[in-house]
């Protein structure tokens, strides 16, 4: 049984047939199992009375990873919902959860403040208590000018009419113009009497929002006078009820904090009860330092979100008594099968980039020369010329042949480099821009991650004063880091391969710029990664794996930084390990009999060919099995992560125009077409 499933699946096989709706069929497949043993399942879950009509709550908070994250962070209560194959969108099914726990936590005579955001109105509509006394409902923030469903105003009403409740409104914007207007306005009676009845809530309910470019905190108008640049730079990663906070969740002060109007951090910490909802891979390290903060002390999360926020914090083994996992950690280690420092090429470890660099130019300078002897910043000697759009690229090194590789005639006209792992900064960007620019304006593609979203904005903006119009795509296919509703909140990984080349053919076509933009998009919508790693990678600078991986276990939905994976699993073969992607790739991917598309098998660092084939295999049965052609395939080192031994999929589902712009001519020091 896969391991998502845990260590209870009555619970599994319950939930998704009470809650989810699936059917016998549909369970046995997912869960791997025999339809009997699904039957036996549910029958002996409704006598044992783990069910009765709906998923006792208390069986949600009892599984390992629920444990395991109560004992470490010292919860009042956990509840973690199963992973399931991603066909329900995360967000509907927190809801349930969260209004699982809502009518079981919430009491007559409560006060409960409550947060907005997309969890916190899905939890309101999966909600109805109907028989509860003398509850309010007091609204946590002030309003927002924002058009979607779940603004402050319109989760705390939806809230207070599933459970019958009274319903007090903050009247006032979250954010004001000025602090002089924030200190006049709650100074207004009416104001002063609705943060009185704030002060007195002994519950809260609350999401947790990520500074992803697609997060709630972004869509909710926090960033229309300032820029999010401002939280970044001070190492902020979340924000809880609208304030910003840091990895080990201290408050980060910034130009909003004298403009803010809502519940501060320190009366959130004063609630009795304060119950966070929130899941998804792209939100671990906000809820992380929510955790650490103390914000938190009643969590709702998925397994998977789960078990990364344990692995984050150093956690990698539950299930076990704490005694027993005391003596596991100091039993000696095997003579000979200990070691303590990875073996590497180096000369001084603080000049590896640099000297990578120089070997670089060195190499391929046929097809790369610096900018203004700028190593940072490169430019095709064959690419940019007058009117053509300019298409520029960029990230950290530590990928290679990723992203430097990709630039040269047909493909990109200039790449920005940064150091290990990191953005490179806005001046490269912009010279960049500057060498790109044939008077058509310059599509900037690069992978959403936060430092490169804040560069090359930066650096975007200083090439609008300078009249270069630039357009940007994030490329976003990594399936595993978040759910497929929040498709614009993944990171970009292995993908960024095709992505990069259909928009590289797009301005040698001589495409306009928006037209450029629109078909990058495309492709990126199209496409589809999902990678695995057997070891860690290991830092120049250190020369130690980054984190450790069990020698029986793997980690599943890896990105491109060294990070740890969505899961962890037990070992399996390579054809399992192919099927568990290509099973998440075909159910977002939808493909028919007939279609099309490209393959991209990539080593993240110390895979070799022979184990990449024997995964491409697989990938064409599974493809033929489909009746899914293969128009191209590419296998081999695409975008590495240093020394990592592991593997991605990358699927580019085509039609006939990313066909053409696909088998579009281009040279480069990496990759030739035509």
């Amino acid at each position: 049984m896969p391991l998502r499933f845990g260590d209870d699946p009555y619970v599994w096989a319950c939930w998704l047939y009470y809650e989810e709706g699936r059917t016998q069929g549909d369970i046995a497949d997912i869960m791997g199992i025999s339809r009997a043993t699904v039957n036996s399942y549910l029958a002996d879950a409704r006598s044992r009375g783990i069910v009765n009509i709906s998923l006792e709550p208390a069986r949600l908070s009892s599984l390992s990873i629920a444990q395991e994250l109560k004992r470490h962070f010292g919860l009042a209560d956990c509840l973690v919902v199963p992973s399931d194959d991603g066909s329900r969108p995360l967000i509907d099914r927190l809801g349930a959860a969260g209004a699982q726990a809502t009518a079981k936590l919430l009491k007559s005579g409560d006060t409960l403040a409550v947060a907005w955001g997309r969890t916190v109105l899905a939890i309101a509509g999966n909600t109805s208590v109907p028989n509860l006394q003398d509850v309010t409902i007091v609204q946590a923030t002030g309003g927002t000018r924002a058009s979607f469903a779940y603004t402050p105003e319109l989760c705390a009403s939806a809230l207070a009419n599933a459970v019958n409740a009274k319903l007090i409104n903050i009247s006032a914007p979250a954010i004001v113009s000025n602090a002089g207007v924030r200190s006049a306005l709650l100074e207004e009676p009416l104001i002063e009497e609705q943060f009185a009845a704030l002060s007195r809530a002994n519950k809260a309910l609350f999401g947790i929002s990520s500074l992803r470019p697609n997060s709630t905190i972004h869509t909710s108008g926090f960033f229309e006078s300032v820029s999010i640049q401002d939280y970044l730079a001070k190492n902020a990663v979340g924000v809880v009820a609208g304030r910003f906070i840091d990895a080990q969740g201290q408050a980060v002060a910034g130009p909003l904090d004298e403009r803010t109007i809502g519940i501060s951090l320190d009366m959130l910490k004063d609630i009795d009860m304060r119950i966070a909802v929130a899941g998804g891979f792209d939100k671990v390290p906000a809820i992380l330092a929510a955790l650490r903060g103390g914000y938190v002390n009643v969590l709702i999360t998925d397994a998977a979100t789960g078990q990364g926020i344990l692995n984050a914090d150093g956690v990698t083994e539950f299930g076990q008594k704490h005694g027993q996992r005391a003596r596991a950690e100091n039993a000696n280690h095997p003579p000979g099968h200990f070691r303590t420092h990875i073996k590497k090429f180096l000369n001084d470890p603080d000049n590896v980039v640099e000297e990578m660099l120089d070997g670089v130019i060195s190499a391929h300078q046929s097809h790369i020369v610096p900018i203004k002897g700028s190593n940072r910043a490169l430019v095709a000697r064959t690419g940019p010329r007058a009117g053509k759009v300019g298409l520029v690229i960029g990230g950290g090194t530590g990928h290679e042949p990723c992203f430097l590789g990709y630039v040269g005639k047909g493909l990109a006209d200039a790449v920005a480099v940064g150091n290990i792992f990191s953005s490179p900064p806005p001046g490269p960007i912009l010279e960049c821009a500057r060498a790109a620019s044939g008077g058509q304006g310059v599509l900037f593609v690069y992978g959403n991650y936060a430092g490169d979203v804040m560069n090359f904005e930066m650096a975007a903006e200083m090439a609008e004063d300078e009249e270069i119009r630039v357009r940007t795509v994030l490329t976003t296919d990594d399936i595993a880091s978040s759910p497929v509703e929040d498709r614009e909140g993944r990171r970009g990984v292995a993908g960024n391969f095709f992505v990069f080349k259909i928009a590289g053919a797009a301005c040698d076509r001589g495409l306009g710029l928006a037209d450029c933009e629109a078909v990058t998009r495309k492709a990126n919508a199209r496409t589809f990664t999902m990678g695995v790693a057997l070891e860690p990678c290991s830092l120049p600078q250190t020369r130690r794996h980054n984190f450790e991986i069990g020698p029986d276990d793997i980690e599943i939905g890896m990105g491109i930084h060294g990070e740890r994976g969505v899961v962890r699993d037990k070992m399996m073969s390579a054809d399992e390990i192919t099927d568990r992607v290509m099973d998440r790739i075909f159910a977002e991917m939808k493909a028919a009999a007939g279609d099309r598309v490209a393959v991209l098998i990539n080593s993240f660092g110390a895979t070799p060919l022979m184990e990449l084939y024997i995964l491409f295999r697989r990938v064409r049965q599974r493809l033929a099995a489909k009746e899914i052609q293969i128009e191209a395939n590419w296998v081999g080192h695409y975008c590495t992560s240093l020394d990592m031994v592991g593997a991605s999929i990358s699927i580019l589902h085509l039609d006939q125009e990313l066909t053409e712009l696909l088998h579009h001519p281009c040279d480069t020091a990496f990759l030739r077409v035509g």
